[in-house]
């Protein structure tokens, strides 16, 4: 028997009513076992018998006799748990902080194991044993232990608290309900914090709930912080981009302003010296004509002198230096010139890299965007992969469903858009005409269709290779620069704006503002008639390259 209880468990010996090890163990119809007590009082309070474990019920109330072989290994059980127990040092169970002490322990208190709710007093495993033998005291209640028994028991008829008053909100004895709250709703302790409990497990899930929620806040927050910082470090690398050309073109003009004033000053130095060389060259003549006159002027030959006189060369014809000035180089005016056409400049450049940074934003918000052959006009030919569309000879037999142009060249994409920003580009290369921006869910696909945002369409189109248009009303003529060959198209629903780009050029094309959007808005595209075979290039909606 010791052999066998050394591979049991204090669980397989408990009696799921008590919770304690088996007292006079006993075996009801089905197979499950329980303190005769304990099974006995739990059949008095039902008004049908039926096993606490399997839920099977009874007709009648079965006949419980003792399990004998249970009853002999929960006794064997006990005595070696309490030897177990005994044999166990002091200091290794000794009540730690926050654990319950035995009342009994005179030296070394040790951790209760169980709390009496009849004698108030709490017990470790060793104090416990009588209350596991002797029948008297097997009727009394033990519970998990716990600290400050008195503060269960009625201050007024010193009963245990095991009501609960929901009138009053307050836990009450037995005695309480014949006296102050004799008419109240009073319902037993269990019961009520049962209920308790389930509203703790309720609220308990709402805070999680909630905790969850405010970790994906943070975690909302932070993705936009990350977002904002990414958004900070591009907006700085362009401003630096930005004010780093401008300084280049600020020394430039500086340096061509010192070039032009050390140009001119170089062309004065160049003017006094060829001066300065004629005047050292008729200096040097007239030095020799005054040697050849001092010495003649010093002779006292009469015949000699008169002879040389004659003789005497007559002086090279000189300059007459008298109005020949080496003026200062004019400088007036050269600063404020150059800072003009610095202005002038660095105007032009500004609103270039302005436009630049500007286009380099917008094609943050790039989509992937490709045709839907379900709207596509029969005469047009779309590409296998949904991205090119161009006009064919022969109208294809097709489904003339609800969502199909006709019978105007048109064609949608498939993605819609409903909120925040989209941009895509289309190239337009080697074409004529052409229809391109987008159009909200509900226009008009068939018959006469007039391209206004009134009627749901926001686009600029190409008519007679150099008319370039936008669909108001009424339309606007628009006056290019150049001829775009890659157009983007920005769209921000809430802000009711759509915007076309020239995207080689980094310019501006037009913009439609303040739209009232409210339906799904559709990429809209149109690759126009065939202009005598001028106009057979394909529309292309070409991936984003961000520009540099």
């Amino acid at each position: 028997m010791s052999a066998a209880s050394c591979l049991l468990t204090k669980d397989q010996f408990l009696c799921s009513i008590c919770l304690d090890v088996f007292t006079d163990p006993v075996s009801t119809p089905c197979g499950h076992n329980f303190c005769k007590t304990c099974i006995t009082q739990h059949w008095d309070v039902k008004v049908q018998c039926q096993c606490p474990n399997c839920k099977e019920d009874f007709n009648t109330r079965p006949e419980l006799r003792v399990n004998t072989f249970i009853s002999e290994m929960a006794a064997q059980f006990r005595q070696s748990a309490q030897q177990k127990a005994r044999n166990s040092s002091s200091e290794e169970q000794a009540a730690k902080p926050g654990e319950v002490p035995c009342d009994v322990c005179t030296e070394t208190k040790l951790k209760a194991m169980k709390s009496c709710l009849v004698c108030l007093v709490s017990y470790c495993e060793t104090h416990l044993e009588p209350h596991l033998t002797r029948s008297g005291l097997k009727r009394h209640q033990p519970i998990h232990p716990v600290e400050n028994l008195e503060g269960r028991m009625c201050t007024e008829h010193d009963k245990l608290l095991e009501l609960f008053c929901k009138t009053d909100q307050m836990c009450v004895c037995i005695l309480c309900t014949y006296s102050d709250h004799k008419t109240h709703d009073v319902v037993p302790l269990k019961k009520e914090y049962e209920g308790k409990k389930a509203k703790l497990e309720t609220t308990e899930t709402e805070i999680q709930q909630m905790i969850q929620k405010r970790r994906l806040k943070i975690q909302e927050i932070k993705h936009s912080v990350e977002l904002s910082e990414e958004d900070a470090d591009r907006e700085i690398a362009d401003g630096v981009q930005v004010f780093t050309a401008l300084k280049e073109s600020v020394e430039r003009s500086q340096a061509e302003l010192i070039d032009t004033i050390k140009e001119k000053q170089r062309k004065t130095e160049k003017q006094a010296e060829g001066f300065i060389k004629q005047l050292e060259q008729e200096i040097c003549e007239l030095k020799k004509r005054s040697t050849e006159v001092e010495q003649l002027s010093h002779s006292e030959d009469h015949l000699l002198l008169l002879q040389s006189f004659m003789s005497l060369k007559a002086a090279s014809p000189t300059k007459d230096w008298t109005g020949v000035r080496v003026s200062p180089p004019s400088y007036e005016g050269t600063v404020v010139r150059a800072v003009n056409q610095l202005k002038k400049t660095l105007s032009k450049q500004k609103k270039k890299l302005l436009a630049v940074a500007e286009l380099k934003r917008v094609q943050q918000s790039a989509v992937d965007v490709t045709l839907d052959p379900d709207t596509a006009n029969p005469k047009l030919i779309l590409s296998d992969d949904g991205k090119q569309v161009k006009l064919g000879d022969v109208k294809k037999n097709l489904q003339d469903n609800p969502e199909r142009f006709d019978p105007y060249v048109n064609v949608l994409a498939k993605q819609s858009f409903s909120s925040g920003r989209f941009y895509y580009e289309v190239q337009l290369k080697g074409k004529t005409y052409w229809d391109l921006g987008v159009a909200r869910e509900s226009i008009n696909r068939k018959g006469q269709i007039i391209l206004t945002p009134q009627n749901g369409y926001w686009m600029i189109g190409l008519r007679n290779e150099n008319e370039y248009k936008a669909g108001a009303d009424p339309s606007v003529r628009l006056s290019l620069k150049s001829q775009p060959e890659k157009v983007g198209v920005l769209v921000d629903y809430e802000e009711g704006l759509v915007s076309f780009y020239d995207v080689d050029a980094a310019a501006l094309i037009y913009s439609f503002t303040g739209c009232c959007f409210t339906e799904k808005l559709y990429p809209y595209f149109s690759p126009g008639i065939k202009d005598g075979g001028k106009n057979s290039a394909p529309l292309i909606i070409s991936p984003v390259n961000h520009t540099e």
